[in-house]
């Protein structure tokens, strides 16, 4: 070959080579956690608003589906859309995306397969519109938000609508209004998160109208919960299910509360289980109004006005276990040896249909146990329970209408006023019943109680 064409076919083979490494754009960086934000523009720590550039990465990595990594650092931004298969994954306690306004910070309506991981969220005390969330997601299957801080909302932290999915180890703090709201759920898992300071609720579990929801709460800390809006119950609750059939809360440690820890609201075989709960100034564990089914079981309060309500037989509310429950350390609202208050000091209070059974109650001021409320009494057995140092031991609605009761082979002590008294409403009637020779009825069955 002459030195002519070699000449040429080595400057050929040169000018393909730079063509094959220097292409006209160059391709995002793809790292073992997913596409790399900064290669967007997105520009971590600036002054500067990111919120187009993060957008523009959000999108372009859910279109390659790939997780899209933020590396530490702040990122001043806007509201930004999620589309299905958006995710997006941060360096835990050094990634923060600081609020600069909008109606969220994060939005999805319709996508699956979102993800949150790693970030922290500041939302910088920055209102938001009503019913919003600083992540707000609408009708999305398969959403995962884990290992997340959000912090001062102005709204609710996380708000959910028709959602499947999970709600994990994330940590949420100063809110002003709710930690989780979840309306309509497909099958949701809320578990071992913390929340700190909220102004309405820590949890809630709704629905549009009565059904089954199934939610799962369980492993979650929670505390300082307010009453800011006031009501008479609405607000100021740790964990609130209202209209939410087959909940389950399970093993979550619950304290300094205005009103419940756990509120089930016309929520049907709703299971009450294992949690752990003190400070709370109103009930401590409610199921009433329109449910059918309630089992509270195995869970300790240390503090509260009344451990446990089962009520609202009026508005259909039946069928329930209360069962190896520790309940201890009530709060009076009348001092101890006078006339017992109605709603307060009263360990465990029930209507119809339900078995009471194996639990130990200490420092009741008013009552140990309660079943029934004038004529909404039904079918209740309270049996094999320890009540101790309490005004009454047991109280048994004897009005006109009352239904049949059971009180058998529980051990009752420190009960100055009678171990097991017939009331009308919250009124004591009748002297101890299980003292010789005291009258009968014949719908109130007192079988072998200890007293002393």
């Amino acid at each position: 070959m002459d030195v002519s064409r070699r000449n040429f076919l080595a400057a050929s083979a040169a000018g393909a080579l730079a063509i094959s490494v220097t292409p006209l754009r160059a391709a995002p960086l793809t790292s073992s956690l997913g596409r790399d934000a900064t290669q967007y523009g997105v520009r971590p720590n600036s002054p500067d608003d990111q919120t187009i550039a993060l957008q523009r990465a959000i999108d372009e990595a859910a279109r390659a589906q790939l997780p899209l990594a933020l590396p530490p650092g702040t990122y001043r931004s806007g509201m930004l859309r999620l589309s299905g298969g958006s995710q997006l994954i941060g360096v835990r306690g050094a990634t923060k995306l600081i609020f600069t306004g909008g109606a969220s910070l994060f939005e999805s309506q319709g996508a699956g397969g979102i993800g949150l991981t790693g970030l922290t969220l500041d939302g910088a005390r920055i209102k938001l519109p009503t019913r919003r969330g600083l992540v707000h997601c609408l009708q999305g299957r398969d959403l995962r938000i884990q290992d997340c801080e959000i912090a001062a909302s102005g709204g609710s932290g996380i708000w959910l609508e028709n959602v499947a999915g999970e709600i994990s180890g994330n940590t949420l703090t100063g809110i002003a209004v709710t930690g989780v709201v979840s309306f309509d759920a497909q099958g949701l898992t809320v578990a071992r998160n913390t929340i700190i300071g909220t102004n309405d609720n820590g949890i809630e579990i709704l629905r549009t109208a009565i059904g089954d929801d199934g939610s799962i709460v369980s492993g979650n800390r929670i505390e300082n919960i307010k009453a800011g809006p006031g009501g008479s119950g609405q607000y100021g609750n740790a964990i609130n299910a209202f209209r939410a059939g087959n909940v389950i809360v399970s093993g979550n440690r619950i304290s300094n509360c205005d009103y419940s820890a756990v509120r089930g609201n016309s929520a049907s075989n709703i299971q009450i289980t294992g949690n752990s709960i003190s400070g709370v100034r109103e009930v401590a564990l409610y199921s009433e109004f329109a449910f059918e089914g309630a089992v509270i079981a195995n869970n300790t309060v240390d503090g509260a006005a009344v451990g446990v309500s089962v009520c609202n037989f009026n508005e259909g509310g039946r069928l329930s276990v209360v069962q190896g429950n520790i309940i201890r350390n009530l709060l009076p609202k009348r001092p101890i040896g006078t006339a017992p208050d109605d709603d307060a000091g009263v360990g465990i209070y029930v209507e119809a249909d339900t078995a009471v059974t194996g639990n130990v109650i200490e420092k009741a001021p008013s009552f140990g146990i309660v079943a029934g409320w004038g004529k909404y009494l039904r079918d209740v057995a309270i049996t094999g329970n320890v009540i101790r140092d309490t005004f009454i031991g047991v109280g048994v609605s004897v009005a006109d209408g009352a239904g049949s009761a059971l009180v058998n082979n529980n051990m009752i002590s420190g009960a100055p006023r009678g171990a097991v008294v017939g009331l009308d409403h919250a009124r004591p009637v009748t002297p101890d019943l299980t003292a010789a020779g005291a009258a009968r009825y014949p719908q109130v069955v007192i079988g072998s109680n200890a007293t002393r």
